[in-house]
């Protein structure tokens, strides 16, 4: 064979390679996509702001596909994770403990401005570190309680979880700690909160976006990898073993304590390093931020997109993200004053998302990139024979 052919045949490898694999060339497309999209905008044009909080949810919202798509666990606090990965950044990240090391404050690999500054002032790969421990921790926390209860009661649980620290968060500048301090700023919210230090690189800045999105592209595709290695692992395949038929997955070996507290954890920690991020990104910590309506849109974020499909909550988690704070606040805002109404739309945009998930119920209840389990169930007409069946399979496999 001539060394043209040769060349033309390895030419040839990777189309063919993307036409047998055409999830991995949409990938490839979306990665590129991604990569070069702040650079199609000024630095601080508001829609690299609004990509920069769409990553983030995505983040909190893949967290809850691991509790609720993968465990099938129904989490209606999924807020209460966000709040605590915040109040880590607003702890370890700014003036809040004024009286920290004498006044002096403490300072551990921080530069610039906030190394001069009274307080705690942690690097920000550091507190990601505290964040993930105490989301971890509170994750198992609440699934303890839970670990007897199904579907309603398991909801009832979560809710009230996130109705706690939701009070907490509100109500904590009452609560008094050594040195004059007190658990939370109440209302008024820590602020402000130190921006991003990370190592070789200057401090981010507010009117430069485009750090502040890649750093959160980064930590979205590092989820997004532990997401496909856990799916794949013994443990993913115990939870999706646990959803499908709890009682077969105990009676065959499954741990039920551990994997549903694994859940949780794991699911937790993912919402705490986004509430992280999100609270040095805006530079506060408020106590209004943490409402019920938060876990209510994140869940619909993992519902539109396809309970358990890691692209599809991606793509529910963008697509709401996307809607909730640019299309409705920024384009659609003032069509109704303009028909003679007396309102704006973002006066009623929950009602708008529960408009779209009663259409999406209708017309496509598997999501809009449905896992293929989920998917066969919803379109094939397997019965609870079936997928009790199916659930056996994947108890074999997570006990192999």
């Amino acid at each position: 064979m001539s060394e043209a052919s040769n060349t033309r045949s390895r030419s040839a490898l990777p189309v063919a390679f993307l036409k047998a694999h055409p999830n991995v060339a949409i990938a490839v497309v979306v990665g590129i996509a991604a990569v070069l999209f702040p650079y199609f905008f000024e630095p601080a044009a508001k829609p690299v702001q609004v990509m920069t909080e769409a990553l983030a949810y995505v983040m909190m919202a893949l967290g809850l596909n691991l509790i609720v798509g993968f465990a099938g666990l129904l989490d209606l606090g999924y807020v209460a994770f966000f709040a605590l990965g915040a109040f880590s950044m607003g702890w370890f990240g700014s003036g809040f403990f004024s009286g920290a090391a004498g006044g002096e404050g403490l300072h551990v690999f921080v530069t610039g401005v906030a190394a001069n500054l009274p307080g705690i002032h942690f690097n920000f790969l550091l507190i990601v570190v505290v964040a993930v421990i105490i989301t971890t921790v509170a994750g198992m926390l609440i699934g303890i309680p839970t670990l007897r209860l199904r579907g309603d009661y398991i909801a009832i649980v979560t809710l009230a979880f996130g109705e706690i620290v939701g009070r907490i968060a509100i109500n904590g500048d009452g609560i008094g700690l050594p040195g004059e301090a007190t658990l939370t700023a109440g209302r008024k919210g820590i602020t402000p909160v130190d921006k991003i230090t990370l190592p070789f690189l200057e401090t981010f800045e507010a009117l430069d976006l485009r750090p502040w999105y890649y750093l959160a592209l980064v930590l979205c595709l590092i989820v997004l990898v532990v997401n496909f290695m856990l799916r794949d692992s013994r443990l993913g395949r115990a939870w999706i073993a646990l959803r499908e038929d709890e009682v077969a997955a105990v009676s065959m070996g499954v741990p039920l304590v551990k994997t549903k507290l694994l859940a949780y954890g794991t699911g937790a920690a993912f919402g705490g390093v986004a509430g992280a991020f999100l609270a040095s990104f805006q530079s506060t910590v408020n106590a209004d931020q943490f409402l019920f309506q938060l876990s209510i849109l994140i869940l619909s974020m993992v519902i539109l997109g396809g309970l358990g499909s890691i692209w599809g909550t991606v793509l529910g988690a963008t697509t709401l993200a996307v809607i909730n704070f640019y299309l409705i606040p920024k384009v659609f805002n003032e069509v109704p004053s303009k028909v003679g109404l007396n309102f704006d739309l973002t006066e009623i945009n929950f009602g708008i998302f529960g408009f779209l998930m009663v259409i999406m119920m209708v017309l496509r209840p598997e999501g809009l990139i449905p896992e293929r389990r989920r998917k066969a169930e919803l379109t094939e007409g397997i019965g609870a024979g079936a997928t009790t069946g199916v659930g056996g399979e994947e108890v074999r496999e997570a006990r192999a």
